[in-house]
């Protein structure tokens, strides 16, 4: 692309601090180094993941400045030495879930969290210990490693995927995080059967993607549950068959699922990342066999659990970007949002330039948006 070995200047949402808005600045991003990928990003989703570590960092110990964004889409603009498995020109998502095929995480069926990369992308570093990119003479952090509210950022090449030529990546961006999570915690971790009955908590894109995964799971009832009654369309259109507000009912959301669906429901799913839901989510499944999936993410917050809601069977379980082996799994779903075997764009509902990556946050937090998409300058 005519800057190989160049350090690139471009513009990227930096975080200053914790709890503040963005501001939009010109920043440095260095050459890659050995197995590391720079990606001139295109198109990058908003997920409440990165408000969420933003808004956290006050009550944790979070290093600013940061470049946050972890949702991203683009083209390979240069390789470091030792990359093989992509090139310059291609299609490629980001990942901030590595998958290195090589820790034994990696070499085991039953999880995907790679340990090799881990420790690095909580620091917002490459595995030197150094960020890539910079602004007005600070070293900025890269959340996960990846930053992509940057028009060009630096990842290592084990926490990045080569996808289809033909794929648009203003939307499959989305399958970099929140709907591959929800739709994983459905058929990888919930492992919804058949037949069954399910409560999804929280309609948000996450939420949206589970309720979607259960009906690819064959599941016979999917019951959306949320206080903003105007997502309920919406989940209809994932597949949701039911559909309750807590707001409606005088009596805990848990014994309302109870009563609908004679003693609770098969597998209930967490999409909030709020304790006193969890636990609600918790006692809305069936005591005897249901399953409880946590979905929604939170770092500040603790879950207090009678040993008796396990004694008779129930069980409790955590999903982590959706059960998928990152680097593996990410092109199979592009291939299925190809072929129409799952939805991305009815997740959409705004695009913006990233000058209004502040203006994404406040659709987020108020209810008025599912996804917003962030288009990067041509």
């Amino acid at each position: 692309m005519g800057t190989k070995g160049q350090v690139i200047r471009c513009k990227a949402a930096v975080a200053w601090e914790a709890g503040k808005p963005l501001t939009i600045e010109e920043v440095e991003v260095a050459p890659p180094k050995a197995h590391e990928v720079r990606i001139k990003i295109v198109a990058t989703g908003v997920c409440h993941s990165d408000l969420t570590f933003l808004n956290e960092g006050k009550d944790r110990a979070r290093t600013f400045p940061m470049i946050l964004g972890h949702e991203g889409a683009g083209i390979v603009e240069s390789i470091g030495p030792g990359v093989t498995k992509c090139s310059p020109g291609d299609k490629v998502i980001p990942l901030f879930l590595s998958q290195c095929g090589e820790c034994e995480p990696c070499l085991r069926p039953d999880t995907n969290l790679c340990n090799k990369n881990w420790g690095f992308g909580i620091q917002g570093v490459m595995r030197d210990g150094t960020s890539r990119i910079s602004c007005k003479g600070k070293e900025v952090r890269q959340f996960m490693s990846v930053a992509s509210f940057s028009e060009y950022t630096v990842v290592p090449d084990i926490s990045v995927t080569k996808i289809q030529e033909d794929a648009p990546l203003e939307n499959v961006c989305l399958l970099a995080c929140g709907v591959s999570t929800g739709y994983g915690a459905a058929l990888n971790s919930a492992k919804v059967r058949p037949g069954s009955t399910c409560a999804v908590f929280g309609l948000g894109a996450v939420g949206l993607a589970t309720v979607m995964g259960c009906k690819a799971a064959g599941a016979s009832r999917i019951i959306a549950v949320d206080v903003n009654k105007d997502k309920f369309p919406k989940a209809k259109v994932f597949g949701a068959t039911d559909f309750v507000n807590p707001k409606d009912h005088d009596k805990p959301i848990e014994q309302v699922l109870a009563e609908m669906t004679n003693g609770g429901v098969d597998f209930s799913l967490e999409c909030v990342g709020k304790a006193g839901v969890m636990s609600s989510a918790l006692e809305s499944c069936c005591t005897a066999w249901g399953t409880c999936v946590i979905v929604g993410y939170t770092e500040t917050q603790e879950l207090s659990v009678s040993p008796m809601h396990f004694l008779l069977g129930r069980t409790l379980k955590g999903t982590y970007f959706g059960g998928w082996k990152s680097v593996e799994s990410v092109p199979r779903l592009v291939s299925d949002y190809m072929n129409k075997k799952l939805l991305l764009d009815e997740f959409v509902t705004h695009t913006l330039p990233l000058e209004k990556v502040n203006e994404a946050f406040d659709l987020m937090t108020s209810g008025k948006s599912i996804r917003t998409v962030i288009k990067m300058a041509e």
